[in-house]
């Protein structure tokens, strides 16, 4: 279906094609000593058309001397007229020649007032030319025009919008501060700016959310959470009753590519998959891309979500404080160097852990709690040189501790991440922008556990698995005209994978030590181009090429990317989108939950990268003076060497310390896989609502994903666990006045699939007759097709409201209360068969989570 988006492109460029066919006869022409409006004229006669021109832009008096023979006419016109500043246009039969005026470039930075916070993707737009650009991550910006007096408007979501005349003679370097607009602050979701409206915009499949609708929707135990509103969207799926895992147009969750800062974030969760590790108050932005993926984002096949945090005030100290049913959280924010050096940082802790301790006995103790940093500092070296540093610090730790009269055993579960990012942007001209990356990122799972028995003897064991990746980048913006915006680039990581690490030591003192090992370098080199072609066509192209080498190993693999827009009327589009993704590292999980138990592997020899190829085709409308926005996609995707376990096969599991130590290095984790092929196709409707005291969205998604492995299920295709064919979301958010906020959202989506046992069978024995079938060790139960139950629809309804204040003292105070499941539905977390104790028969029974669910949460902005 590719070559549709060529025959759309093809039809729009075929008028303008036409037309040159004039321009392109060849004609005979001698003249001595004559003027050029001789000459003008006698070329209206051969070829039976009219000239049209500006007496100020041509001198028709001057005299030259001209001999061509069979030349184009265009040719003949660059004869006659050598500067590049002239240019023709052919309209019917009439041709404009004109004189092109100097062209200047206006460029600089756009900030918040106040704070000094940089602000991107917002829209800098001149009417008079129909031309305009968005500012960068950096809230950088360059655009080119001819010289003139223009008025220049400025427009961001939540901020009022500036405009600005200017009187452009030369090259000018424009910074502009933003004001919060505390008429929309908090309810507009996504920017209605000129150059950002759906219609207007090339990319497809695309959604950016501001911190504000985080903080206004209804959450579990009222914690705000990024990840969990990103799952309200169409195409976004949930996975289990309360889960931040995520299902992007039929993929898996480690085929998500999540980005904080720069840095690559392998575990995404807390609390076992309840919460997200990315703290609300330190971000500024969330990006998601479901299709259509620019080529500066590759190593995934399903989604790319990019997550900015805060870079600090540079004017004045602020901070907030937050406290809900489970967690506290401060954020403090100012300048080290007024104007020139900021920080923020910010902290979460959960506290139910401190509030039940007191009631454990002595002899019994269990103990989690999850915590999260967030810490960044920015320094401005002169007006072409910035750098920026973050990082980010979270762990959840389970403790267990038992205490007997003559042993006592203590058991730990640790897991985390950690990331930091040093970043120098650079300018190196008012059209060439870069920025250098230095990254880290590390993702570590470790379980111990220490029993002391009689005479103080100690015995330990304690296993780990991680990774560790050390990354450079270099990315480049270069914007030479408003109608192109190229991007490019290069990057490497090296991967330091660690499976499996363990460390035994017995009551003897004897110790023992195994630690597996893989190491790789992944690389890539790309470029793209916004490319405006006319007012109603525009195409974004980008190649990207991806190396992954491990031992003497080496993969390379081209990645092509196109998106197309075809503007059908000025506020209406078609889009189309073509996207080759390849995943060089790989989860393997056994549970689907986002468990700390999942296991990052590499690539190898053994194991191949998966690949995806996904095409989308869609709609864009904006309507209601841009207050309303309607979006239809649909996709088909593709993928090729996908991973799963072959049956019975599971990486969780400890056995003997004979068989942990032994396997290390004997046991490959390859053999226990399969690979095979997916496909995912469907539909996405979006309608929001972006303006007004109400706002908020309806999403649907009709989708279908199935799987085949040789391994798996006789080889017969199969539907995957997540395969929901309906996904229903209503979002709204109501502000009647500054001081009060309504919000609710319902949800329904079909039942996921799963395992069930649906026939008996007969262990190995000769034990025969079997008179009692349901009391019997020989009689077991097992499926005989892969995902052959489908589980209940899940549907829920959360509702929250807040209460807003400024105190004497200028600082905003928010009381908030949020109920979750508020009809108490009982959706299913698993199903499980087991033995009725009345009467032995086998029967089905349906476990649920989360039932009604209330919750506060109190915030202070200072």
């Amino acid at each position: 279906m590719i070559w549709v988006l060529f025959i759309v492109l093809f039809i729009g460029l075929f008028d303008s094609f036409a037309q040159e066919t004039i321009l392109d006869q060849k004609i005979n022409l001698i003249k001595e000593n004559t003027s050029i409006a001789n000459v003008l004229s006698e070329l209206e006669a051969k070829l039976d058309f009219t000239i049209g021109y500006s007496d100020s832009a041509i001198d028709l008096t001057k005299v030259i001397s001209i001999s061509v023979k069979e030349k184009t006419l265009t040719q003949v016109l660059k004869t006659l007229f050598p500067s590049k500043l002239y240019q023709f246009k052919l309209l019917g039969k009439k041709l404009l020649i004109y004189k092109r005026p100097k062209k200047h470039t206006i460029s600089g930075y756009i900030s918040e007032k106040g704070s000094q916070e940089y602000l991107s993707s917002v829209s800098i737009y001149i009417p008079e030319l129909n031309a305009g650009t968005i500012t960068n991550d950096y809230g950088f910006y360059s655009l080119s025009i001819p010289e003139g007096n223009y008025q220049v408007l400025i427009s961001f979501v939540g901020y009022k919008n500036v405009k600005e005349n200017i009187d452009l003679v030369s090259d000018r370097v424009i910074n502009f501060d933003l004001e919060l607009d505390t008429q929309y602050l908090d309810e507009v979701i996504i920017s209605s700016d000129q150059e950002t409206n759906k219609s207007q915009v090339t990319q497809m499949s695309s959604e950016r959310l501001n911190p504000s609708i985080f903080e206004d929707i209804p959450t579990i135990l009222g914690e705000k959470d990024a990840i969990k509103t990103l799952q309200l969207l169409p195409g976004v799926q949930s996975g289990s009753e309360g889960s931040t895992g995520f299902y992007v147009r039929g993929g898996t969750p480690d085929q998500n590519l999540i980005i904080l800062d720069e840095a690559t974030v392998y575990n995404s969760n807390h609390l076992f998959g309840i919460f997200s590790i990315f703290n609300g108050d330190a971000i500024k932005s969330v990006e998601i891309f479901k299709g259509g993926f620019p080529a500066r984002y590759g190593g995934r096949l399903s989604s790319v979500v990019k997550i900015d945090t805060k870079n600090g005030n540079k004017e004045k100290f602020a901070g907030k404080a937050n406290i809900s049913l489970i967690s506290s959280s401060l954020l403090l924010e100012g300048p080290i160097k007024k104007g020139k050096t900021s920080f923020v940082i910010s902290g979460r802790r959960t506290y139910a852990d401190l509030l039940l301790l007191p009631f454990m006995s002595k002899e019994y103790k269990l103990v989690y709690y999850f915590t999260d940093v967030n810490a960044k500092l920015h320094h401005v070296i002169n007006d072409k040189n910035k750098l920026y540093w973050s990082t980010y610090y979270g762990q959840d730790k389970y403790r267990y501790k038992t205490a007997a009269e003559n042993e006592k055993s203590k058991q730990k579960i640790l897991w985390g991440n950690i990331t930091s990012t040093l970043r120098w942007n650079h300018e190196f001209n008012n059209k060439l922008f870069s920025n250098t990356s230095l990254i880290f990122s590390n993702y570590k799972f470790t379980v111990s556990n220490k029993n002391t028995g009689a005479a103080n003897r100690i015995s330990t064991f304690k296993t780990s698995s991680g990774i560790n990746d050390y990354g450079v980048k270099f990315d480049f913006n270069y914007y030479p005209n408003p109608n192109h915006t190229f991007r490019f680039g290069l990057g490497s990581t090296y991967h330091d994978f660690t499976p499996k690490e363990i460390d035994i030591r017995n009551i003897s003192d004897d110790e023992i030590v195994n630690t597996q090992k893989i190491k790789t370098l992944e690389s890539a080199v790309y470029i793209e181009d916004d490319w405006r072609i006319n007012d109603k066509i525009s195409i974004y192209p980008g190649l990207r090429f991806s190396h992954f080498q491990h031992k003497s190993k080496g993969y390379f693999k081209p990645e092509m990317r196109l998106s197309v827009a075809y503007k059908l009327f000025p506020l209406f589009t078609l889009k189309g989108s073509y996207a080759k993704m390849n995943q060089y590292i790989h989860r393997l999980s056994n549970s689907g939950l986002g468990l700390p138990t999942d296991l990052w592997v590499s690539s190898t020899e053994r194991l191949k990268p998966q690949l995806s190829e996904q095409i989308a085709l869609g709609l864009a409308k904006d309507f209601g003076n841009n207050s309303y926005e309607l979006t239809i996609e649909g996709y088909y995707k593709k993928m090729n060497d996908i991973i799963a376990f072959k049956e019975g096969v599971s990486f969780a599991g400890l056995g003997s310390e004979k068989e942990i130590t032994g396997s290390i290095r004997t046991v490959d984790f390859v053999n226990g896989i399969t690979t095979g092929k997916g496909w995912a196709y469907g539909t996405e409707f979006l309608f929001r609502k972006k303006k007004g005291k109400l706002t908020g969205w309806l999403g649907y998604t009709l989708s279908w994903s199935q799987r085949q492995f040789e391994d798996l299920n006789g080889g017969k295709i199969f539907n995957e666990r997540y395969d929901r064919r309906h996904d229903f979301s209503l979002v709204g958010i109501y502000k009647p006045s500054k001081k009060i906020t309504i919000s609710g959202n319902w949800l329904f989506s079909s039942g996921i699939n799963y395992n069930l046992p649906n026939t008996l069978g007969v262990a190995a024995g000769d034990n025969f007759p079997i008179e009692d079938v349901n009391n019997n060790d020989n009689i077991l139960l097992f499926n005989t097709e892969k995902n052959n139950f489908k589980g209940e629809n899940f549907h829920r309804l959360d509702l929250g409201i807040q209460f807003h204040k400024i105190t004497k003292r200028k600082r905003e105070r928010t009381w908030g209360f949020s109920f979750y499941n508020v009809y108490a539905r009982k959706n299913p977390f698993y199903y499980e068969v087991s033995k009725n104790e009345e009467n032995s028969r086998n029967v089905l029974y349906r476990r649920y989570l989360f039932q009604f669910l209330p919750s506060f949460n109190y915030s202070l902005k200072f």
